[in-house]
């Protein structure tokens, strides 16, 4: 495909030095492993690396850029809003804060808002809150929180501990205590957790679909079973909805979806498409206990982050886009057992909407990354979830012709996958 930006931003440093892929290892910590491809532009589903390679992006940043790349509507916004002023902090608010806020409200259950910069801070904030409204309404033993196995919440050392992946948590030293884990979707796990903890339980933090966990969806009973013991136990129910949310369940939100609505709701990633900006959504009565001085964010409420998620909001929330969603969820699952058919290479594909989780059989077992590989080399941008789980977040507009061009990569790109197992 013809690239078509004649613009790019300079890949060169003010000493006139060419930016390439090797100095990661020279000046960055080690504490990720990039592709070897260096990416350059993009447009809308099309990302370009610096040699003029095109790919289709199935990854989305991490089910991020839920326009894809460089969409029009959302360069516009954020070209207004910096030429205005870019910075206030919270010593003052602003009115791209004030209309994000406003948005959230009136499209979800939410009363009151907290805008932050990542999912991290989000779920910071989210367990603060829960634990400042526990001390408040009852007393400091209240304060005990459920977690799930294999649930990702962030990299602060709160939002880590919260997670069930000890490889994210171990090494820093202790941990923040009062935070138990159970299986995921294990209801009796649950009931026996509230049973032991009584009125000591404070709060239950769940994905409504674990991303790096496996991109694994909750059961509606499971759900249900949640909302249901934080009632009778006075606990509140937070979802983190940081990569289920902004219209990837062909929901605006995923709680629409599993019919339970959360006392406090995480967002992030799609929610500025690209731009940092998160937020915490709860109640009037919850959101009351975060009084002046109990919490803040030096750059939350960011007046461009805030102005390019009321458009990106406006984008999403329509029955148009969220049908494509689940119009494009529906063929690529289809395509993808019409791919495993061909190959018997998973076995299982999951997911909610436009997250898809694609899993490999026991004999390809622990070997994503090398399917994530062969998908990189033919084309195909996409994403691990753990070591056998291929996982798929393209964007939310991406049309059929599109879809399909990318079932056909990943065909390929499972064929090379193969190959190289024969070879």
């Amino acid at each position: 495909m013809q690239n078509p930006s004649t613009n790019q931003v300079s890949g060169s440093t003010s000493d006139g030095s060419q930016v390439t892929r090797d100095w990661h290892e020279q000046v960055m910590t080690p504490n990720y492993a990039p592709m070897s491809m260096l990416p350059s532009h993009g447009s809308g589903s099309r990302l370009w690396d610096t040699d003029g390679r095109d790919y289709l992006d199935f990854a989305g940043g991490i089910a991020v850029s839920a326009l894809g790349h460089a969409h029009p509507a959302l360069v516009s916004a954020l070209m207004e809003q910096a030429r205005k002023f870019w910075h206030v902090s919270n010593v003052l608010t602003s009115q791209p804060a004030l209309a994000l806020a406003r948005r959230l409200c009136d499209m979800t259950f939410a009363e009151k808002v907290f805008l932050a910069n990542s999912g991290s801070e989000a779920n910071e904030a989210a367990l603060k809150l829960a634990r400042r409204y526990a001390v408040n309404t009852a007393d400091e033993d209240k304060h005990e929180i459920l977690a799930f196995d294999n649930a990702f919440h962030g990299r602060t050392l709160f939002t880590v501990s919260a997670g069930g992946q000890p490889a994210y948590s171990s090494g820093f030293g202790p941990k923040p205590g009062g935070i138990s884990h159970v299986p995921y979707n294990d209801p009796d796990a649950v009931r026996s957790w509230f049973s032991d903890i009584g009125e000591r339980a404070c709060a239950v933090i769940v994905e409504p679909c674990q991303g790096e966990g496996g991109v694994t969806p909750a059961t509606t009973e499971f759900i249900r079973t949640l909302r249901d013991c934080c009632d009778r136990h006075n606990a509140l129910l937070v979802f983190d909805e940081i990569q289920t949310g902004v219209g990837r369940s062909g929901y605006l939100y995923t709680y629409e979806k599993l019919g339970v609505v959360p006392d406090i709701l995480t967002t992030a990633k799609a929610l500025g498409c690209g731009f940092p900006v998160s937020a915490m959504l709860t109640t009037d009565e919850v959101g009351r206990h975060l009084v002046v001085g109990a919490h803040g964010s030096t750059f939350g409420g960011n007046p461009m982050a805030c102005a390019v998620a009321c458009k990106a909001l406006d984008l999403i929330n329509t029955e148009e886009l969220l049908g494509n969603v689940k119009a494009r969820s529906r063929q690529i699952v289809d395509g993808i057992h019409g791919i495993n058919r061909r190959h018997d290479v998973f076995r299982d594909v999951r997911g909610t909407g436009l997250l898809l989780g694609c899993e490999l059989n026991d004999r390809h077992s622990g070997r994503a990354r090398d399917l994530l590989t062969a998908c990189t080399d033919i084309g195909l941008l996409a994403l691990v979830a753990g070591s056998s789980v291929l996982r798929l977040a393209p964007p939310l507009n991406i049309s059929e012709s599109e879809t399909r061009e990318g079932l056909d990569l990943l065909d390929r790109s499972v064929g090379r996958f193969l190959e190289r197992d024969e070879s």
